[in-house]
């Protein structure tokens, strides 16, 4: 499983584990994890980077109605996993 490693405006970084990636409308998605434990938390992150751009730029996807659309699409394409639906992050 691929390992990225993110850094936020104020320098802070994390590192989570890409579990699956989508492309909607255009837009890509990455659905990613804390850990490898089958109790990690995942997020969906959005591809928000600059036509052309060598870095890519990511940020999560935090409207509730996208959140849920794309959340559908991942858990279509991991079947075998079990998704536990939270929006208190």
């Amino acid at each position: 499983m691929e390992k990225i490693i993110f850094q936020s405006d104020d320098g802070t970084t994390a590192e989570f584990y890409v579990e699956e990636q989508t492309n909607i409308a255009g837009v890509t998605y990455l659905l990613v994890s804390d850990s490898q434990d089958e109790e990690a938390d995942a997020y969906i992150l959005k591809d928000i980077s600059a036509p052309g751009s060598t870095e890519a730029c990511y940020e999560m996807v935090e409207d509730e109605d996208e959140l849920q659309a794309v959340y559908a699409v991942f858990q279509q394409m991991l079947d075998d996993v079990n998704f536990e639906w939270r929006s208190d992050f």
